[in-house]
């Protein structure tokens, strides 16, 4: 029987199948459920560091929000036996540091640093913000002795370059890609609303290419989110060098139970081809073990530019046949 264990932020794991932040765990039935559908790990939902309205931004050592995270967190590592991952989404760097502690003395095993920042002011420039991000991580680092990975936006100049840094900077690992969440506007009410959208396994090709190219480059873990609906999502993404793969859209859409039709699937694909574990298939098609490394990007917008053009072409054929012109 083909060998699914893989390694994320030095914690072993069962399989490659780690849900990620979401309202499942939300629930300690749920949290149950995940483990017993062979979640390897559970990443909780995100707690966001909390301020009083109209006043300066300031951490809360023991806010009722951070309070009922960290007794939610502590029950659940004593109902399940997989290692907690907590979400943590701070406002100032104080508050960084200061959940982040407490998370740590909670119980979990690691923690996810949500960096989600929307940079809408016109005199800041990016290399502030990035910076900023670099900071963050290695404050945390700093700050805990447990394994700390940063969820990254993909809107970087250059991406690599920025990979680079958060690993100079002790990130344990990095997860590839946070979704940007845009608004939608109301038109019987003429309002701005929020409207989240599951994502779709078309989002597979982002976190796809870029583990693609940091596999072997970079000493972090590499964990791959959004778009991971299938077992067929998650051999691609490990084949290019990703250590875990998260869910979320997909038990929201196919339920907890979808988790053990995944596993089933990696696991029948890999005994076809007969890969006899997950580190034997991982990063075989990276960059870095391509035959040409340069082309892994240029090669993706030549295939794809001629692939339009052979559906222009078909379709214009079909055309012909069809109407006789």
């Amino acid at each position: 029987m083909a060998d699914l264990s893989t390694t994320y932020l030095g914690l072993k794991l069962r399989t490659p199948l780690v849900p990620s932040a979401s309202p499942l765990t939300q629930d300690l039935d749920s949290v149950r459920r995940l483990e017993d559908a062979g979640a390897s790990a559970l990443v909780f939902y995100s707690v966001f560091e909390e301020s009083s309205a109209g006043e300066t931004p300031a951490p809360a050592k023991s806010g009722p929000a951070l309070e009922s995270y960290l007794s939610h967190i502590s029950v659940a590592k004593e109902v399940v036996g997989i290692p907690v991952i907590a979400s943590l989404c701070g406002l100032t760097m104080e508050g960084w540091v200061e959940y982040a502690r407490q998370l740590e003395q909670a119980g979990v095993n690691a923690i996810e640093l949500n960096l989600y920042q929307i940079p809408s002011q016109l005199d800041l420039p990016g290399s502030e913000i990035e910076n900023n991000y670099v900071e963050i991580v290695r404050t945390v680092k700093s700050a805990v002795r447990i394994p700390v990975a940063a969820k990254l936006t993909p809107f970087f100049t250059s991406m690599a370059n920025m990979a680079k840094r958060f690993d100079a900077a002790g990130a344990d690992g990095l997860v590839l890609f946070n979704r940007f969440y845009q608004p939608d506007i109301n038109l019987q009410e003429l309002e701005i609303q929020p409207n989240v959208l599951l994502s779709t396994p078309h989002a597979l090709r982002l976190p796809l290419t870029w583990i693609g190219i940091l596999f072997g480059r970079i000493r972090t873990s590499l964990a791959a989110t959004s778009g991971v609906h299938g077992p067929e999502d998650v051999v691609k993404l490990l084949l290019v060098g990703a250590d875990v793969t998260m869910l979320c859209s997909t038990l929201l859409r196919n339920g907890i139970r979808h988790l053990r039709d995944i596993e089933s699937g990696l696991r029948k694909w890999m005994e076809k081809l007969e890969y006899e574990s997950v580190t034997e298939m991982k990063g075989s098609l990276s960059q870095l073990r391509s035959p040409d490394p340069a082309a892994f990007e240029r090669a993706q917008y030549i295939n794809a530019v001629k692939g339009v053009q052979n559906v222009v072409v078909t379709g214009r054929e079909a055309w012909r046949i069809l109407t006789g012109e």
